[in-house]
């Protein structure tokens, strides 16, 4: 029986291959990489070569000084983005749920899903285009009120909600699609049932559509835990100057400046073996949440 199953997938189990080579080549061979984490690295020596130090980078690591400053960036970053990207698509895919003109309701979500396809390697000219305090076209706006703009990108108190704020106009459309989609699934009765006992709008969206998308909603957020501690390379590459270092570095731009541009790999690769570990642990823990309060499962 499992042998005529296996000939009877044979063609998707094909089919996956060049993915799942992809895969090995450029996710499982680059582990190996991880090993100096414990090295002196010395890129003349090789990897098998290298001066064995133990934990010697991870104590370097704990002892610089920032670390900690920049741990903590990371997480609060995440952390807003993981509730700002929870809230505006919930609240958009419930407003557009109201739209009884389709046509509009279709034209809305494609210009609010578009940006998701633009890198931010574009959009950090276009944002910075926009936000300058001098000729942005927000600046010009306080300008015009007789107000000092605020420099987004500059200063380090407004440039972490700034991150925030251009991560959700860029990606919420793309989550309000798992919530639209979600609402196509509460049974039409239930509203047909409340005009009958006299619900208006209003209430039918407090009592049976929030509570209707709840378990998506929970789902979603127990997930995002293992995103806790990307907050976004990207994003804060293109944008982050000296100037915000202090509540806008983040790890993954700690390991950038200390692997590429300072060559200090074993201490960039304890950094990110650090991350990748944490990452993991929250991931675990998510994915159980997951199956124990919404039922969901990988396999």
């Amino acid at each position: 029986m499992n042998k005529n199953k296996f000939i009877r997938n044979l063609p998707l189990h094909i089919m996956l291959l060049p993915a799942l080579t992809f895969l090995f080549i450029y996710n499982y061979i680059p582990l190996v990489g991880n090993l100096m984490a414990f090295q002196r690295f010395n890129p003349v020596r090789g990897l098998f070569r290298s001066e064995w130090i133990g934990l010697s980078n991870f104590r370097y690591v704990m002892l610089m000084p920032g670390t900690f400053q920049v741990l903590w960036n990371t997480f609060y970053i995440a952390m807003l983005k993981v509730i700002v990207g929870i809230v505006v698509p919930v609240s958009v895919a419930l407003m557009l749920n109201e739209m009884r003109n389709i046509r509009y309701k279709r034209a809305v979500q494609t210009i609010i899903y578009f940006p998701h396809f633009i890198s931010w390697v574009i959009l950090s000219g276009v944002m910075v285009d926009i936000l300058s305090p001098s000729r942005g076209i927000v600046g010009l706006m306080f300008q015009a009120l007789g107000l000092n703009a605020p420099f987004f990108l500059g200063d380090p108190t407004i440039f972490p909600y700034t991150l925030v704020v251009t991560h959700s106009w860029k990606e919420f459309g793309f989550g309000t699609i798992v919530y639209l989609t979600a609402l196509t699934n509460i049974d039409p009765t239930l509203y047909e049932a409340a005009m009958i006992d006299g619900g208006n709008r209003w209430k039918q969206t407090l009592h049976i559509t929030i509570p209707g998308i709840l378990p998506i909603v929970m789902l979603m957020s127990i997930l995002s835990m293992g995103n806790i501690l990307n907050a976004g390379f990207d994003q804060v590459f293109n944008l982050y100057n000296p100037q915000v270092y202090k509540t806008g570095d983040i790890l993954d731009t700690l390991v950038y400046r200390l692997g590429l541009v300072d060559a200090q790999y074993g201490v960039a690769t304890a950094v990110g073996l650090f991350k990748s570990v944490v990452s993991f642990v929250m991931l675990s823990i998510s994915y159980a949440l997951a199956y124990k309060f919404t039922d969901y499962r990988v396999f």
